[in-house]
């Protein structure tokens, strides 16, 4: 197995006291929040979760805080939505209900920052007119490092599930993938392995072995819309997927070996694209209740944002293109989010636009959906 060593980003501290190993680069922490009234939450409240979680670290190192928002390679962390919001007519909090919300870390000084807050955590997380108590924390992924993970292979183990708790989609030629394809799944894995594992693995090799032996043995799974990130709506699945090494490929070692390491990664760096914003929630094993429905206000808004980037797209054939594509999605998703009575500022916030840009975006939308 190819494998070219380089230079690492680690640093070490020495506090006397930390809730794991100080050469830990890999954890997940789960935040147990208490809502403090009933609440209705906005479709995409991920957004405030994300923006909330970056001014934290902003708060202690602006400069790590930095490269989270704008560091063009892989993002080292991930975030989930809010386990056990009540669906219905949109996402609700229901009073002296408990919550859970998961962050991972997946490169060590950000795991470093993480073990210090942790420990100081504030009262509140301020979630746009909805603040929920935090009561405390607890670790849901273990802490270790990506030479534990590669070593921890169990001998013989050739066949693993995997289950997709929050809707999951892949790139692809400039759309959307909705299928965990054996390829797209690890090959999701194996960037972020490769940007912070210290170790750099061929990646063409290894995926053309994936997809040469790696299979689907039983799979459940559920299509779904959602409103996802800054903008647009993203086509996922959700559901559990089992998957067989076959065995001419068993006498693989070094590429058995990785396999089982990249399912055991799985959880924390999750799967496909936008997991900064809660999609692509993964965990290791078959869980039967793995293809929970988005609420239905979410599902409301990805379908309209879907139909109307679909209609500026159409009003902009002649140009085409990925700006045509970009300006589309941002007007459609604008356009959504006021007809279900969200205000401009914070749509404004939300995408890190100036209240008079989206204002104008607004009207502009509003006119070129009107003249259909």
């Amino acid at each position: 197995m190819p494998v070219t060593r380089r230079a690492s980003r680690k640093r070490h501290t020495t506090r006397s006291e930390q809730p794991w190993a100080s050469q830990t680069e890999l954890v997940g922490v789960k935040l147990n929040l208490q809502a403090q009234q009933d609440n209705s939450l906005y479709a995409q409240y991920p957004i405030g979760l994300h923006a909330w979680f970056l001014d934290q670290v902003r708060q202690v190192n602006p400069d790590l805080s930095a490269y989270l928002h704008d560091g063009e390679s892989e993002k080292p962390f991930t975030i989930s939505g809010l386990e056990g919001v009540e669906a219905g007519p949109g996402p609700r909090l229901q009073a002296n209900q408990t919550y859970g919300w998961t962050v991972t870390a997946l490169e060590q000084s950000l795991v470093e920052w993480m073990a210090d807050w942790v420990q100081q955590l504030p009262a509140v997380l301020e979630l746009r007119g909805a603040p929920l108590k935090i009561l405390g924390w607890e670790i849901i992924h273990p802490a270790t490092t990506y030479e534990k993970l590669l070593s921890s292979g169990s001998e013989g183990l050739f066949q693993f599930a995997l289950s997709f708790i929050s809707p999951t989609s892949f790139r692809r030629k400039g759309h959307h993938f909705p299928l965990p394809v054996p390829m797209n799944v690890f090959h999701s894995y194996l960037r972020r392995w490769n940007d912070f594992s210290g170790e750099t693995i061929d990646s063409e090799d290894f995926l053309a072995w994936v997809d040469e032996f790696v299979i689907i043995t039983r799979y459940e799974l559920r299509s779904m819309k959602v409103a996802a990130g800054k903008k647009g709506a993203v086509t996922g699945f959700t559901g559990a997927v089992e998957f067989l090494l076959a065995g001419k490929a068993q006498g693989d070692e070094a590429y058995g070996q990785l396999l089982l390491a990249l399912s055991q990664f799985a959880p924390y760096c999750g799967t496909g694209h936008k997991t900064t914003f809660g999609l692509g929630q993964t965990r290791l094993g078959w869980l039967d209740n793995g293809a929970a429905m988005p609420a239905t206000l979410e599902a409301i808004l990805a379908q309209r944002i879907f139909e109307l980037t679909e209609y500026f797209m159409a009003q902009r054939k002649r140009t085409g293109g990925d700006r045509a594509q970009q300006i589309s999605e941002t007007w459609a998703t604008i356009l959504a989010r006021r007809e279900l009575g969200e205000s401009l500022q914070a749509i404004a916030a939300d995408l890190e636009m100036s209240y008079e840009t989206v204002k104008t975006y607004a009207k502009l939308a509003r006119r070129s959906f009107a003249e259909q």
